[in-house]
């Protein structure tokens, strides 16, 4: 009888978890032709994407599952702020189309306006997990949300993980997206989505596509991994560049330090704004984030005319403080770099 109840609770929890990971936010995994294109990929080696350099995912010996345990319930001090944050809500529905701005909405999420093109990387407007208990957004910064922005041209994703790519945000924004720029295999998630398959373009590292006269956007490295479910690497992570004829504009997605920078500094001189990872970074996962000693190298490797950093100041996705990145941006400003520290919300001219 023993047996039997406690068979009947693994089959339900089971059944549970099983729900759970089938929920529509979670995405669906490549398949069809889109599948046949990431086996042709020279970056898809025995059954997922790889980085150009050995990654190691975690570093210390912990129990992965353990070392989650900790995450989410050991607390640190100072790992959110004490006082809601003061943040600028810009009316961004109706500034017009004749000036290149950015906009910062925390963490990762911006909006950017480039010689007319109204371009939005990464928004997570809601929840940057499976859950909204978990990972909530730090007092004050959930300000923005998706009737706040106006028509996007270009919506940019650079990897397929929750606190890049939130199914509630995406879904709100679909009528007033033009296309879709994303890494190899995350086309999936908005096929599965209901995204027109014509609206999504999908690249390889060292792919590009003009995406209008003098607008091109290259598909480079970074060194991450990805993942929505208990599946991960099977759609790929990326950085980008936008290139026009008088402008380079950087986007470097979440990734460790590597010889990519110095690489990508060479391919593409003169790179005015380059936007970099600050924060949510450990000693366990040094090679899959930017630490801080790394951050001002790989500014000058790109030789970037001015940085801005991201990835922090919203949520506490790791163990250190969470003004941590700010003084890491003011320090590299004190290594002789042009680095910009907006508030969340304030428009930002990078030609200031």
């Amino acid at each position: 009888m023993v047996i039997l109840v406690v068979l009947a609770v693994i089959i339900v929890l089971f059944a549970l978890v099983c729900l759970f990971l089938n929920q529509p936010s979670f995405g669906r995994l490549p398949r069809g032709e889109r599948l046949v294109r990431i086996e042709r990929s020279p970056n898809f080696k025995d059954g997922e994407f790889k980085n150009e350099c050995v990654t190691p995912m975690l570093t210390n010996d912990e129990n992965r599952i353990k070392s989650f345990i900790n995450f989410l319930f050991k607390k640190d001090p100072g790992l959110r702020p004490d006082a809601a944050l003061q943040v600028v809500k810009s009316d961004i529905r109706h500034i017009k189309r004749d000036s290149d701005f950015l906009i910062w909405f925390g963490h990762s999420s911006y909006f950017m306006q480039l010689e007319g093109k109204r371009i939005l990387v990464d928004p997570v407007f809601y929840v940057a997990s499976p859950v909204s208990f978990i990972n909530k957004p730090f007092k004050g910064t959930d300000v923005y949300y998706p009737e706040d922005m106006p028509d996007i041209d270009y919506l940019i994703i650079t990897h397929d993980h929750w606190d890049h790519l939130d199914y509630k945000t995406i879904v709100e924004l679909r009528p007033r997206i033009g296309k879709v720029i994303c890494a190899l295999g995350v086309g999936e998630h908005f096929e599965y989505w209901k995204f027109d398959k014509k609206k999504i373009v999908e690249l390889d590292w060292n792919e590009n596509e003009s995406l209008d006269p003098g607008l091109t956007v290259h598909c480079l490295p970074a060194r991450h991994f990805s993942g929505r479910g208990l599946t991960p690497n099977r759609t790929l992570w990326a950085s980008f560049l936008l290139e026009t004829p008088s402008q380079k504009i950087y986007i470097g997605g979440d990734g460790g330090y590597d010889s990519r920078f110095e690489v990508i500094g060479e391919r593409f001189p003169d790179i005015d704004l380059a936007i970099l990872e600050n924060g949510q970074y450990s000693d366990d996962w040094k090679y899959i984030h930017l630490m801080p000693q790394y951050m001002s190298r790989a500014a000058k490797d790109l030789k970037a005319k001015k940085i801005l950093t991201v990835h922090h100041s919203k949520y506490a996705l790791s163990k250190h403080r969470w003004d941590e990145p700010l003084q890491n941006a003011r320090n590299m400003q004190a290594d002789s770099l042009d680095v910009l520290i907006p508030r969340i919300g304030e428009v930002v001219n990078w030609h200031e």
